[in-house]
């Protein structure tokens, strides 16, 4: 899979004349309005299958296109792809602007401080707020404390396993606005993004 880019999720038919909605994972809109080959990739599985990408639209606000592919002209043929990822190929980019970056190659980099030096942690994810932010889980993770055991006698057995089970704590992360006054340095080729925080702005977002 290492050769294909995954550009959106197909989540449920729209209408009844085989059109399906996707919840999109890209920033270019012709990769859903643009006619053209596309390849589908089915849930649990690894073998790609090359579909036609006749037309599409978009629904403003929800990150959601509505697209018609070739072959699918009913809603029971819509609702049996439900699930599957619509993928292109790698080398099927489009043209960037400068300071302009694929989300894909933003994830997994390393985060420094620019002032410092400190390797902060790793981007896992980009999030559209407004501004795009990177997400970043810290390497080093805060000292949480101790909950003491409950008392199991105060518990009735009916509700013992539902308030018992061990929550998962998820890792801290830090929300960093992907603007060039606070990250200045995003270097591909060495895998490194550096960052030059505002005071305050790693305190405030770390959670």
């Amino acid at each position: 899979m290492d050769d294909w880019l995954e550009i959106g999720t197909i989540v449920a038919p729209q209408g009844l004349k085989g059109e399906v909605r996707v919840a999109s994972e890209s920033d270019f809109p012709e990769r859903f309005e643009q006619p053209g080959k596309r390849w589908l990739l089915p849930p649990n599985s690894v073998q790609v299958q090359e579909v036609e990408l006749l037309n599409g639209r978009y629904i403003p606000g929800k990150k959601i296109y509505v697209v018609q592919l070739a072959g699918i002209d009913h809603i029971d043929r819509a609702e049996e792809l439900r699930g599957y990822k619509i993928l292109v190929k790698k080398s099927d980019r489009p043209q960037l602007e400068e300071d302009e970056y694929h989300v894909a190659d933003l994830v997994n980099l390393e985060v420094y401080h620019q002032l410092t030096g400190e390797n902060l942690g790793i981007v896992t994810d980009i999030l559209s707020a407004g501004n795009d932010l990177l997400e970043v889980t810290l390497h080093q993770q805060p000292e949480r404390e101790e909950k003491p055991e409950p008392d199991l006698s105060k518990v009735s057995r009916k509700s013992k396993l539902r308030k018992l089970k061990p929550k998962q704590r998820k890792p801290a992360t830090l929300l960093i606005p992907f603007v060039k006054e606070i990250v200045p340095i995003v270097d591909l080729k060495t895998g490194r993004i550096e960052i030059k925080p505002p005071p305050g702005l790693l305190e405030m977002n770390e959670k």
